[in-house]
């Protein structure tokens, strides 16, 4: 095969992958992205555009994409996790006691907090598999004792007073960038990494695709479900981080209004309710479309209360809309099983010898 062939062959892969993506999921939400940030940004007469406002948009943005992410891992498996909210608000309030009630210092605060999310993510994982029981309802117990243990640190007050290093990296911004930023990207591509490369990730996206394929050749549906809400618990963690370094305080709020946007996020992002597909990108920016819509409100001086209502019914839309593709896929007799992100089918099986536990 000569050079000319290869490159003809190449420009024609690169073309039909081009293809794919304008039609997918992530493609119609980074429109919309650019979009609403320039109609923002006309709005305000510019002021949208310049470097403070593009700091603070970017800064309170850290946040809705990590616990979106941590929830689209818990959805991969087929699961549902109703703890981000209260495990995210734990996690900060106790980071901030420890800094500031028993003088721990900020690296030592944030490897603890990072440890006790892992740890309850994990905890949380054993105790779905070894009882049985619907993963709807051990997170939601999970979301009251965590809830409790948020009030009984910090009660009525707000803690304010933790280590300058941790505010710092919440308020640095090279470039208008801020840190925190930064690290949710990061955090998306090191996760988008695991899934897509890793064999450990292509065998969580085979336990949620078809749990019985992947029990069949010798992949542990308990593990991953184990592994899945670890994961969560971990990116949790780093959420809480985030949220403690850009808050002025903690208190028994934090993480109260996280539970919608963790879940508005893969969804609309494209991730399927019933397991076995991802949408990194698709998560990170529909993270970016509701905070377009919190600062629409903001812009407007709008009822915080539409920011909910709006969001809620872009959730159901995109989650009817699916069921109804899923119901036409059907009749027409195509497949109904959700792709992965930029159009890839997940793997429905990974061969493994022994047989599955």
């Amino acid at each position: 095969m000569n050079r000319f062939n290869v490159k003809r062959i190449q420009g024609s892969w690169d073309g039909a992958a081009l293809r794919r993506f304008s039609r997918s999921t992530a493609a119609m939400l980074l429109c919309v992205v650019v979009a609403g940030y320039l109609a923002l940004g006309v709005a305000s007469s510019g002021s949208f555009f310049e470097g403070p406002s593009v700091r603070v948009f970017l800064q309170y943005l850290a946040t809705p994409i990590l616990i979106g992410l941590a929830q689209m891992v818990a959805l991969c498996v087929g699961q549902l996790n109703l703890a981000v909210g209260a495990l995210g608000g734990f996690t900060a309030c106790l980071m901030g006691v420890l800094m500031a009630d028993h003088g721990v210092p900020a690296g030592v605060a944030v490897i603890v907090g990072l440890l006790t999310a892992t740890a309850i993510g994990l905890v949380t994982g054993l105790v779905i598999v070894a009882t049985q029981i619907n993963g709807f309802i051990v997170t939601l117990a999970t979301m009251t004792i965590l809830l409790g243990a948020q009030y009984r640190l910090t009660g009525t007050r707000t803690v304010d007073g933790y280590s300058p290093t941790l505010r710092n990296l919440g308020t640095a911004a090279p470039l208008n960038i801020p840190l925190v930023f930064v690290t949710a990207l990061v955090a998306a591509a090191l996760l988008a990494a695991f899934m897509y490369r890793t064999v450990a990730g292509r065998r969580l996206l085979a336990a949620g695709g078809n749990p019985l394929a992947a029990r069949l050749s010798g992949i542990s549906t308990d593990r991953q479900i184990v592994a899945a809400h670890t994961l969560s618990g971990l990116l949790i963690g780093v959420a809480a981080v985030t949220a403690t370094a850009s808050l002025p305080g903690v208190n028994r709020s934090v993480g109260g209004d996280w539970l919608l946007p963790s879940f508005a996020a893969p969804i609309i992002g494209g991730v399927a309710l019933t397991g076995g597909s991802i949408a990194v990108f698709g998560t990170v920016l529909a993270a970016f479309v509701t905070r377009l819509i919190d600062a629409a409100r903001a812009q407007f001086s709008l009822d915080p209360s539409w920011v909910n209502l709006l969001i809620g019914l872009v959730v159901l839309g995109t989650v009817a809309g699916g069921r109804l593709h899923q119901t036409r896929l059907g009749k027409t007799g195509g497949t109904a099983a959700p792709p992965a992100e930029g159009g890839k089918q997940p793997p429905a099986v990974l061969p493994q010898p022994g047989g599955a536990r």
